[in-house]
C-alpha cells in the first residue's frame, strides 16, 4: 500500500469581548473518548492566517503552466509567490495582540508569514479556546489523538484566522507502507547490454526492476547531465534509505552503470539521517535514483509524522531561494477526514500551488484501496457505500499517480485508488476528458461519487512486484508507492532535456498533459479498481478514474515537452 501522515485542524480565538459561535464537531464513532488530557501536558498549535490574494496565485499558476499562455514556463520568484499568500498586516496584528493577552508569542513557521505556531500547556489551550482537550482512541488505527469537541473564538479576530490545528478535526492516522514479500523467484540478473527490445524481458511478468520500466515506457538508460536539475523524495515515519542497499541494487539491477550514484539526506523537524534501510524509503530512493540516474536526488527525512510535519516540509521548500524541480511523495490521507474542515485541505492544496508556481512538479500517490482511499476495508465492505477519495491526490494543483499491472496487456491494478473529490471542483484542464468518461460510464456507480469533483489519478505506471533491496535483503513490493517515484523520475528526465536545451522546467505539468500529451500515454482499457462490495471504476478509452490518461511513453512525452515553448 502506501501513504500517510495525519492532520487535525480547526479555528480558535478568544478575547475579552464578543465571542463568535462555537465551532463544534461530532466525530466518527471509531473515535472513542478516553479521558481529559492532563492540564500540564503540552500541545503545539499551528494557526493559519488568510492569504491576501489566493485567486491571484491560482491565476498565476495556470499562466505559467498552460502551454497556450504567453507566460508558459516563466515561473514566479519566491517574493512573487509570497506576495500572493502573505496575510494582511491587520490580520497579523489582530492575532498577535490576542495571543499576547495570554502571554503567548507565536513562532512564524512559513516564509510568507501566513502560518504561526504556539507551544502551550493544555490548561492554557483550554482557556484560550473555551475547549476541553481530551484523549481519543482511534479504534481503526489503535492510536490516540488529543482533540476537543468544541472551540470558541472571539468575533473580533474571526476574520483574521482560517484555522488552528489540531483542535476539532478527527482524521485517522494511516501509517502504511508498500505491501511486501520476499521474492519466491531467484533475483534476476539483467544482461549487461541493455539494448532496447520490442518486448520487455520475460522476468518482468514476475518482478519489476529498472530494465522492465525502461523497456515498457521507452525510458533512456543514459544518465542525466543537467547540473541544475533536482528531484526531492519525501520521507516520514522514521523511514530511511541507505547507500549500501542502493549500491547493491545498482550492482544487481543496473549493471550498465559503472559506479552506483549517491543521494543526499536532509533532516526536517529533526528527522533521522541514518539507520537501517526501510521499505518505503528504499523503494522511493531506488526507483528515483535507479530510473532518473544522474539527476541530483535528495531524501527529505521529516521527524514529525503528523500533518504538522507534512506542511512543514512544504514550508521548508518554500523558504528556499531554489525549490526542487520534482517532488515525489508516497504518503497521504483520506479526504473524508477533512469533512467540516475543508479550509485545511484547501490550505494544503494552496501550498502545492505555490510550489507549482515556482516550478516544482508535485507528484503524489493515488492510494491503494480502490475507490475507498487508504485502508480499512471494513468501511467499504457493502455495496452502496459512498466512495471515499484520497487526499492530496484530489488537489487540482498536483499530479496523482495510479497503478497498473501486467505486461501484455497492461491492465488496472485493482488496488489502485481513483475517483472524484468531494472537496475540490473539477479543474478546467481536465473538464473535457472527465466529461467524456462520465458519459461513457453511464449509470455505473451512480450516486456513489461526486460527478462534479476533481477526477484522479492523472496518470499511472506499473505498481506490482517491484524488486527492492531493504536492509540487506531482497523484497517484492506493490502499491502506488512504486508507480509514484517511477513517474516522478520520468518527469525529472524530461526536465533534464528541457534544461539542457535552455528551457524552463515543467513545473505543474497537468495542463500540458491533458491539452497536448494524452497521445503520449499508453491508454489502459482493461480492468477496474476495487469497489465497495462490487467493482469500482472501469478503465475505458481515454482518461478514466482507474488509470487516468494511462502509462507514459517517454519518447512521445519528450516530443511533447520539447515542443512546449519558453526558454529560460
Amino acid at each position: 500500500m502506501i501513504c500517510l501522515v495525519y492532520v487535525g485542524f480547526g479555528l480558535l480565538w478568544f478575547s475579552h469581548g464578543v465571542y463568535a459561535a462555537p465551532r463544534s464537531v461530532v466525530p466518527s464513532p471509531h473515535f472513542v473518548p478516553l479521558h481529559s488530557t492532563p492540564s500540564d501536558s503540552a500541545v503545539t498549535l499551528t494557526l493559519a492566517l488568510p492569504p491576501t490574494n489566493i485567486e491571484g496565485l491560482h491565476t498565476a499558476l495556470y499562466d505559467v503552466s498552460n502551454p497556450a499562455s504567453p507566460k508558459y514556463g516563466k515561473h514566479l520568484s519566491k517574493a512573487e509567490v509570497e506576495a500572493f499568500v502573505a496575510p494582511k498586516p491587520e490580520s497579523i496584528k489582530a492575532v498577535t495582540n490576542w495571543l499576547a493577552t495570554h502571554d503567548l508569542k507565536p513562532e512564524v513557521v512559513s516564509s510568507s508569514g501566513d502560518m504561526l505556531r504556539i507551544n502551550l500547556p493544555v490548561s492554557t489551550a483550554n482557556s484560550l479556546l473555551s475547549a476541553n482537550f481530551t484523549e481519543f482512541l482511534d479504534k481503526n488505527t489503535h492510536t490516540t489523538l488529543t482533540r476537543t469537541l468544541s472551540i470558541t473564538i472571539p468575533a473580533e479576530v474571526e476574520d483574521h484566522v482560517q484555522f488552528v490545528f489540531p483542535t476539532t478535526q478527527y482524521v485517522s492516522t494511516f501509517i502504511s507502507a508498500p505491501i511486501s514479500s520476499r521474492p519466491s523467484v531467484e533475483v534476476v540478473q539483467p544482461p549487461k547490454s541493455l539494448s532496447k527490445r520490442a518486448t520487455p524481458p520475460a522476468m518482468c511478468s514476475q518482478q519489476i526492476y529498472p530494465e522492465c520500466l525502461q523497456d515498457l515506457y521507452n525510458i533512456p538508460t543514459a544518465a542525466a547531465s543537467a547540473s541544475n536539475n533536482s528531484l526531492a523524495v519525501s520521507g516520514y515515519l522514521s523511514e530511511m534509505a541507505t547507500e549500501d542497499d542502493l549500491s547493491t541494487f545498482f550492482t544487481s539491477l543496473r549493471t550498465d552503470v559503472a559506479t552506483a550514484p549517491t543521494f543526499e539526506i536532509v533532516s526536517v523537524d529533526s528527522g533521522i539521517t541514518s539507520g537501517n534501510g526501510t521499505l518505503e524509503a528504499s523503494l522511493d530512493i531506488q526507483y528515483t535514483v535507479g530510473i532518473a540516474t544522474g539527476v541530483p536526488t535528495t531524501f527529505y527525512s521529516v521527524g514529525d509524522s503528523s500533518a504538522t510535519g507534512f506542511i512543514d516540509l512544504v514550508n521548508y521548500f518554500l523558504a528556499q531561494d531554489e525549490v526542487p524541480l520534482v517532488l515525489s511523495t508516497s504518503y497521504g490521507f483520506n479526504e473524508i477526514g477533512f469533512t467540516g474542515s475543508e479550509d485545511v485541505a484547501q490550505t494544503f492544496c494552496n501550498a502545492y500551488a505555490q510550489l507549482g508556481a515556482r516550478g516544482t512538479s508535485v507528484i503524489f500517490c493515488s492510494g491503494d484501496n480502490g475507490v475507498y482511499s487508504f485502508g480499512y476495508n471494513s468501511q467499504c465492505s457493502a455495496a452502496g457505500t459512498t466512495f471515499g477519495p484520497t487526499f492530496p491526490s484530489t488537489c487540482p494543483f498536483l499530479t496523482s499517480v495510479g497503478g497498473t499491472q501486467g505486461i501484455n496487456p497492461e491492465v488496472v491494478a485493482p488496488f489502485s485508488s481513483g475517483g472524484f473529490s468531494n472537496i475540490f471542483a473539477r479543474p478546467d484542464y481536465q473538464s473535457s476528458a472527465v466529461s467524456s468518461y462520465l458519459a461513457a460510464l453511464g449509470s455505473t456507480n451512480s450516486g456513489l461519487y461526486n460527478t462534479t469533483g476533481r477526477g484522479f489519478p492523472d496518470v499511472s505506471a506499473q505498481a506490482l512486484n517491484y524488486l527492492i533491496r531493504e536492509s540487506g535483503a531482497w523484497e517484492l513490493v506493490l502499491g502506488t508507492s512504486a508507480s509514484t517515484p517511477t513517474f516522478a523520475s520520468i518527469v525529472a528526465l524530461l526536465n533534464d532535456e528541457r534544461l539542457k536545451a535552455g528551457k524552463a522546467p515543467l513545473g505543474f505539468v497537468n495542463p500540458l498533459l491533458y491539452s497536448q500529451g494524452a497521445n503520449a500515454f499508453n491508454d489502459i482499457t482493461n480492468g477496474t479498481n476495487n469497489g465497495c462490495g462490487a467493482e469500482g471504476f472501469p478503465a475505458l478509452a481515454g482518461w478514466d478514474a482507474a488509470t487516468g490518461l494511462g502509462t507514459p511513453d517517454y519518447s512521445k512525452l519528450l516530443s511533447v515537452v520539447m515542443a512546449a515553448a519558453q526558454s529560460t
